[in-house]
């Protein structure tokens, strides 16, 4: 397995599919064993960051599950951790495990591993969709309302849908997504601050909803754990503040334009003297699929986060995630390792990144 990307060959990308269902594509290989899947594709390793695109990994394990229970079934929950770093030069073998297949619900587990060892583990609940049942007299309901703004207090409107304003910098991968707004930035509290950002994948899904669920929870990870840079203020380039003019001028301009779009203002200079990432990287993430049916990641969709805590070198981030008409799609949470450079480190210590939070 050694050098490979994928244990067989790619083949073609479809198409007629969206650029996301060809990234998260398995391929079965019975030839090992019952329920083992592959990467069809090389997965996604952004640049600096240590290993491969975290929500890659939650999507394609998704996948190899789905593939393994009745139709009439469908995901509300996956529980996730991350645990060593996955390369993009190694194919991943997923493992899954039948772990119950109920009347109502179903389980199971699936392990991500390369070279033999688990990098990833998850475990993922189904529940039977029977509309038969479904009786409104039955069940409790409420759901957290799509947030509103302006002087008129109205709903969050999407971007249209001709939308091309992302900077090059930005504008690779198989999803695209509007600058993150800051809400409550000035607040002393970080707990009152929140991220807001459109997001949707490029092109027209065709997979049906198995492929609509599987594209949310791959840009469910996406500047998931980076909250807390944001909120918090820290500075996360792989160089000092102070050092920015030293950089090109090519170089400054992508600095500013990444620096703007994650929310953090227009003058990456305003940073200088504030406290600098030494590691951030992902333990765990949670997806409560709420509405899987309504589920369209190929139309907008808005991602808010929060965090409710930090501290012992951990964070925790808290998304909802929203259709354009206001449905409340998944609850996600994560999370992650958070520790700081001491003052004085020398530049010479890149920050370790994580996955999804590429750095220049």
């Amino acid at each position: 397995m050694s050098g490979r990307p994928t244990l067989l060959r790619p083949p073609p990308e479809d198409p007629n599919k969206a650029p996301i269902e060809n990234a998260l594509e398995v391929t079965e290989m019975a030839v090992l064993g019952p329920n083992i899947f592959t990467n069809t594709r090389q997965p996604w390793h952004p640049p600096g960051a240590r290993g491969i695109y975290g929500g890659a990994v939650i999507a394609m394990c998704l996948a190899a599950a789905q593939r393994t229970v009745a139709p009439d079934f469908v995901v509300h929950s996956c529980h996730c951790y991350f645990l060593l770093a996955g390369s993009s030069e190694l194919p991943i073998l997923f493992h899954v495990e039948q772990v119950r297949d109920g009347r109502s619900f179903a389980t199971r587990t699936v392990q991500a591993r390369q070279r033999g060892r688990c990098i990833f583990t998850t475990t993922i609940s189904f529940v039977r969709l029977d509309p038969a049942t479904v009786s409104p007299d039955t069940h409790v309901r409420h759901s957290s309302e799509l947030p509103r703004a302006g002087p008129d207090n109205a709903p969050l409107k999407p971007p249209p849908d001709d939308y091309t304003d992302e900077p090059e910098v930005v504008s690779q991968g198989p999803f695209q997504g509007t600058k993150i707004e800051m809400v409550n930035e000035d607040s002393p509290n970080p707990c009152d601050k929140k991220t807001r950002q459109w997001i949707r994948a490029r092109g027209k899904i065709t997979g049906g909803m198995a492929a609509h669920l599987e594209a949310l929870a791959y840009v469910s990870d996406s500047y998931f754990i980076g909250t807390i840079t944001r909120i918090h203020k820290l500075w996360r380039f792989p160089f000092r503040a102070e050092e920015f003019e030293d950089l090109s001028p090519r170089l400054q301009e992508k600095v500013r334009a990444l620096h703007e779009w994650e929310g953090m203002g227009s003058d990456p200079r305003e940073m200088i003297g504030r406290p600098e990432i030494g590691m951030m990287v992902s333990l765990d993430h949670t997806i409560y699929f709420h509405n899987p049916g309504k589920v369209r990641a190929d139309e907008w969709m808005l991602s808010e986060m929060d965090s409710p805590w930090a501290g012992d070198e951990r964070a925790v981030v808290t998304q909802k995630i929203f259709s354009k008409d206001g449905t409340l799609l998944a609850t996600c949470v994560q999370e992650g390792l958070i520790r700081l450079k001491k003052p004085n480190t020398s530049k010479s210590n890149e920050p370790k990144v994580k996955a999804g939070e590429p750095k220049l």
